[in-house]
């Protein structure tokens, strides 16, 4: 495996890189953060253009995207598709083809970034479908910046901070991937990409939830098959107390669930409140961390996923983390688009 094998490869699911690949990417992270902190010119994609399909809104993925192209001495393009005559729907007269634009988009730019998911689409699965398309007829690398499923760019971002974090020792630490009470009704994409990474660098990765917010079986059946073989842990609990037991990590985050594209979401935000003391507190930090740090994806509902004291004690990672993705992404970037260091 070299470096360079990278160039022109997609990342849309986790399990399009092997772990292989993301040691590479976390290398290359180590010496672009280094760079960044020594204010050493690092232009490794000058005159190069991202382009970034943005059908789902965000602070820390567009910021540190645009960032990350303007320190490699290229260009991020922001595009709102509904500033274009682009349509999901492949039928006469709904507008322009996935097809005819990725093909078009290929001749402008060196690789595509895409965001796509949760009130953007009409059903689970819709968004990785649509970045498939995108890849299929589109030969410069596609990016995906979260989708229904998937969200590799911040979950190379959590297992990098953790290696950080934890001094490159993250084998068999407990990770716990926690449900949280909050009226902000979120999807998948998060805690399924957390779990599968964690999973696959041989973590013991306990996913926390009340029976009606099981998440994707294919993708947990994915973590399970990841932790065999790494030599880690996987499993479900419904009990929260006795899953938070002795966790060096907790992640809590709302998720939806499982029908809400059946039920509606204002059905599945009803459900959400018999279970508001699904929370990770300060209480339950003391009392069941060992020692819990937090890791959160951000934007995080203070006091209601977690205490405002558990995001700001010195037990939180959530700043550093949010600051990881302009690092992770100068790599990710750097190894796909062909860049040099």
């Amino acid at each position: 495996m070299s470096w360079f094998d990278l160039a022109g490869r997609d990342l849309i699911s986790e399990l399009d890189w092997t772990r292989e690949e993301y040691d590479i990417a976390m290398k290359v992270t180590d010496q672009l953060k280094g760079a960044y902190y020594s204010r050493i010119p690092h232009p490794t994609l000058e005159y190069k253009t991202f382009a970034m399909l943005f059908f789902a809104g965000s602070t820390r993925t567009r910021m540190s995207f645009e960032t990350a192209m303007t320190q490699l001495g290229g260009h991020a393009q922001f595009i709102d598709p509904q500033t274009t005559r682009l349509s999901l729907e492949d039928k006469p007269g709904a507008g322009e083809t996935v097809k005819d634009t990725a093909e078009a988009m290929e001749r402008y730019c060196d690789g595509v970034g895409i965001r796509l998911l949760d009130d953007k689409i009409r059903y689970y699965g819709e968004a990785d479908e649509v970045m498939q398309k995108f890849a299929k007829h589109c030969r410069v690398p596609i990016i995906n910046m979260a989708s229904d499923i998937n969200h590799p760019c911040q979950s190379l971002t959590d297992i990098y901070t953790m290696h950080e974090k934890l001094d490159g020792d993250v084998k068999r630490k407990k990770i716990v991937i926690m449900w949280a009470w909050s009226p902000w009704i979120r999807g998948w994409c998060s805690v399924q990409g957390t779990a599968l990474i964690s999973s696959l660098y041989g973590m013991n990765v306990v996913v926390a939830n009340p029976p009606e917010y099981d998440l994707d079986p294919r993708v947990m059946q994915d973590c399970r098959d990841l932790a065999s073989a790494s030599g880690g842990s996987f499993e479900v609990s419904h009990d929260l107390d006795s899953a938070l037991d002795g966790a060096t990590v907790v992640f809590p985050r709302n998720w939806f669930t499982k029908d809400r594209y059946e039920i509606g979401k204002e059905k599945a935000a009803e459900i959400a409140k018999k279970y508001v003391s699904w929370k990770y507190s300060t209480e339950r930090q003391k009392k069941l961390g060992d020692p819990g740090y937090l890791l959160q994806c951000m934007p995080v509902d203070r006091g209601n996923e977690a205490d405002a004291e558990v995001c700001d004690n010195k037990l939180s990672w959530i700043l550093d983390q949010a600051e990881n993705r302009l690092h992770t992404q100068k790599a990710i970037l750097t190894l796909t688009m062909g860049g040099r260091l």
